[in-house]
């Protein structure tokens, strides 16, 4: 098995990948907190030191590119310093901003403040409103001309605006049986049909389906539902410290196969950016030679070392694949058929 993850590691530098979605520039203020503020019961942060990172498409774009693979960001802008800032941490990893289109409302920017390993507060900067018909034109342009060039296509969806039904629709159609995944958001799983994979966390599996997901049972109902009403391939649900369900769909259309994989975190700092990987390694492993299960098992070990790390982070080849290897007599994955 460890030759077989490092064949499809080693893949990862001949494939390419379109990622469309909310573009977000997250900026960190670290500091310590020694007092509380005479002004109001709240904590005095001093500042320690200031950073930016890439978060939302943006981040599952860095983890393509610390992977080794080509990649393309396609996504909005404003005509800010919030913006400019992006664009360039984006060209400094290798991340191509051909697809980046300015338009007049502001940068998606979080702003997290963090003390002492632990997030204080989050200040958000942003104008989750529908694209503008012009800029929505322009963004689906250059999806239509530039598609056929990548082996996968993600798109990542935030709920900030770009990410709607005519988008889904359009890319579903010039895909051309490309590999198409696609990190969900609650409130828009009806924009969803069509797709090979979706990639839901626990809560948004249940609300995009309606159904509480309280057991397996629940689990595996919620999950038929989604499959067959947005017309899935597969489904991956990533379930926290209980690791991912994936669920298949036969070739036929008849069966759905559902694999349990457990959870690898030893130690779990900060789950912000885990489900960027999640879907960036996903994608990446399948479209490089890597079953579905195979791509799920690597993202799974991928996201239990980025919720190691303090804020949003990446996986080298290298790292994941020593992790693969210390992993893989321990990863007691389950499959079989999921219940009607």
């Amino acid at each position: 098995m460890n030759n077989r993850y490092r064949a499809i590691i080693r893949a990862f530098k001949d494939k390419g990948v379109l990622i469309i979605g909310d573009l977000i520039l997250d900026s960190y203020i670290f500091g310590r907190v020694n007092r509380v503020s005479p002004e109001a019961p709240v904590p005095v942060v001093e500042v320690t030191e200031e950073a930016y990172r890439l978060g939302g498409a943006a981040n599952v774009a860095n983890n393509i590119a610390a992977l080794g693979g080509r990649v393309t960001l396609a996504g909005i802008i404003g005509n800010d310093s919030g913006g400019e800032v992006l664009k360039t941490l984006c060209n400094d990893k290798g991340i191509s901003t051909e697809g980046f289109i300015t338009e007049d409302r502001p940068t998606t920017v979080k702003t997290r403040i963090v003390a002492h390993q632990q997030q204080i507060t989050r200040i958000d900067r942003e104008d989750p409103s529908p694209l503008s018909k012009s800029v929505a034109s322009r963004l689906l342009t250059f999806i239509k001309r530039n598609i056929s060039y990548y082996d996968g296509i993600i798109i990542s969806d935030y709920k900030k605006g770009v990410v709607d039904e005519t988008l889904v629709r359009t890319v579903v159609r010039n895909a051309q049986g490309r590999f198409l995944s696609l990190d969900p958001k609650t409130g828009n799983f009806h924009c969803y049909k069509g797709v090979s994979l979706i990639t839901p966390n626990l809560k948004e599996a249940s609300e995009g389906s309606g159904i509480d997901i309280r057991d397996e049972a629940t689990l595996n109902k919620a999950a038929q539902s989604l499959i067959k009403r947005l017309s899935l391939k597969s489904l991956l649900i990533t379930r926290g410290e209980e690791g991912m369900s994936l669920f298949e769909r036969d070739p036929e259309g008849k069966d759905i196969t559902m694999s349990h994989i457990p959870a690898t975190a030893r130690k779990v700092f900060d789950v912000t950016g885990a489900g960027d990987t999640v879907i960036a390694v996903m994608t990446l492993a399948h479209v490089s030679g890597g079953s579905l299960r195979e791509a799920a098992i690597m993202a799974n070990c991928a996201a239990g070392m980025v919720v190691a790390e303090v804020g949003t982070a990446t996986v080298s080849p290298e790292g994941l694949l020593q992790s693969l290897c210390a992993t893989a007599g321990k990863t007691n994955l389950t499959c079989r058929r999921a219940p009607d």
